[in-house]
Parts: C-alpha cells; sequence; structure tokens
C-alpha cells in the first residue's frame, strides 16, 4: 500500500479547520463491517468523538469492508489523531462489547484534503451514492448505516412533528 502524502503538517495549519474525505478499509478478506452489531458500533464511536468535540462530521457510510467520512478538524487535531482516535476506538469496543477478537483495519488510511465547495459537494456525493453503487440499496437514504439515512429520518421526524 502507497503511503500518502498527509495534508496535515503541523507549521502549514496552525490556527485554521480542515476538511478531509478519508477512506479506511478493513482488514484484508474481512468484511467486519457487514454487521448490524458492528456497523452500529462505528457509528456510536463516530457519535461519541463528535459529542467530545474532537471533530465536526459532515457525512459518512459504513460499507461492509471499509468506511468514508467527511469531517472537519480544528488546529489541534490532526488527521493521523482523529484516525487513531475512530480507528482505535472502534478495534477497542469491537473486542469489549462484541467480544471480536481479530484484525480489525489495514493499516494506515486514504485522505483527500477539501479545499472548495465543489470538491465537498463532490465527496459528499461520493459517500450517498457509495451503496447504490455497491448495489446494496437503489436510494442512498435507504442504507441504514450512512449519514443519508440518518438526515433523511431526522427530517421525517421533524415533518411528523410540525403536522
Amino acid at each position: 500500500m502507497a503511503r500518502p502524502a498527509r495534508n496535515s503538517e503541523t507549521e502549514a495549519v496552525r490556527g485554521i479547520s480542515r476538511t478531509f474525505f478519508i477512506t479506511s478499509k478493513t482488514a484484508p478478506n474481512k468484511a467486519v463491517l457487514r454487521s448490524e452489531r458492528m456497523a452500529l458500533l462505528i457509528i456510536d464511536v463516530l457519535r461519541s468523538y463528535v459529542a467530545a468535540g474532537k471533530f465536526v462530521l459532515h457525512d459518512f457510510v459504513v460499507m461492509p469492508d471499509h468506511i468514508h467520512l467527511l469531517f472537519t478538524l480544528d488546529q489541534l487535531m490532526s488527521v493521523e489523531k482523529a484516525m487513531q482516535l475512530v480507528k482505535g476506538g472502534f478495534s477497542y469496543r469491537a473486542k469489549k462489547e462484541l467480544g471480536y477478537a481479530g484484525e480489525v483495519w489495514q493499516k494506515g488510511f486514504s485522505e483527500v484534503r477539501i479545499l472548495d465547495r465543489k470538491s465537498f459537494l463532490s465527496h459528499r456525493d461520493y459517500i450517498e451514492q457509495n451503496p447504490v453503487k455497491a448495489g446494496l440499496v437503489d436510494s442512498p437514504e435507504k442504507f441504514p448505516f450512512s449519514s443519508a439515512y440518518f438526515k433523511q429520518q431526522k427530517h421525517a421526524g421533524a415533518k411528523a412533528q410540525s403536522s
């Protein structure tokens, strides 16, 4: 696996927030995130770090063998540290709470620095369409392990309350 150039050099980004599109794959030949329990656990891990103010999560999708994240980090958080939290936090909880004993993640991850609105929207669309392109659902909001699904559920709940 090629080692990507990191876009979070501390000296270059001090004092600014940065947004990244991240892809992280599970261990080779393991669809670790295929089960509902595992998929919901990674979503809970993401939520816990958002609630703790570690990063702002714009969009995500949990596929059977990888995740895509679109998140913004403040000047104090490197992309490496954020992914260490996500991957390490999930691995720890999967072992502790679900008794999973195997290797979860491939080493490393890939990231793209989002520099403008066009790139942000393009990556957001990629995340939403990923389960559709994989043939798992016929529309993004039907995939239960994605931000598109949760946004649709929230919208439907708000609509029901206003009626």
